[in-house]
């Protein structure tokens, strides 16, 4: 989709400027996206860095893959046409997410570059962060609570990332996150660093 279909439409712009906006909250809206296999650990570390964050008073929300697929992208499939319209549209939530100075924390697969390249691109060049768990599929595997890789290797689930649809590793993350050599809590610190001294937050 390359623009709009509806004509005589124009942008209004706020009142609110984005420096009143991080004076007020004390914080800088950003896209935090953790990208990587299904099991590494992504929507386990945006809860937990969401609940750090809030509980320091910070504003913040998780895009979570599955909760967007029971609503707004309820009718996409995972075909890689439908991968990257359900990645488009996300990333276009996000934007508007960040533009409200949301410290926004999106948990999705997201496995083409292209599709993740598209969503930096939707953004101001400082406000997205492209986070990579970098956790080896054996690992992630051992992990499979939902039983899914057990699926896909069965044939019960096609196009399934890792098994029989691909995964392209990130080249210019931001952050790179092992989770098998980093538990939960050594990774939500990497994160909360980064936002620290790249003063998305003030601590």
């Amino acid at each position: 989709m390359t623009g709009p279909k509806s004509s005589n439409i124009t942008r209004d712009e706020s009142e609110v400027s984005q420096k009143d906006r991080q004076t007020k909250m004390k914080q800088k809206g950003c896209t935090i996206w953790l990208t990587g296999l299904s099991g590494c650990g992504k929507s386990t570390i945006a809860r937990r860095l969401e609940k750090s964050l809030v509980a320091h008073g910070y504003c913040t929300y998780v895009l979570d893959g599955d909760n967007i697929r029971h609503g707004l992208n309820k009718d996409l499939g995972f075909s890689p046409e439908d991968r990257k319209e359900n990645i488009r549209r996300i990333g276009e939530v996000a934007t508007l997410f960040a533009d409200s100075n949301q410290i926004t924390i999106a948990a999705f697969i997201s496995p083409y570059k292209a599709d993740r390249e598209t969503v930096r691109a939707l953004h101001t060049e400082d406000n997205f962060i492209e986070v990579h768990l970098s956790t080896p599929l054996e690992i992630c595997e051992s992990r499979d609570v939902k039983g899914l890789y057990a699926k896909a290797r069965a044939g019960e689930i096609s196009e399934f990332t890792g098994i029989d649809a691909p995964y392209e590793t990130p080249d210019n993350a931001e952050l790179t996150i092992n989770t098998a050599d980093l538990d939960l809590k050594e990774s939500v610190r990497l994160l909360w660093d980064y936002l620290v001294s790249h003063e998305y937050i003030i601590s």
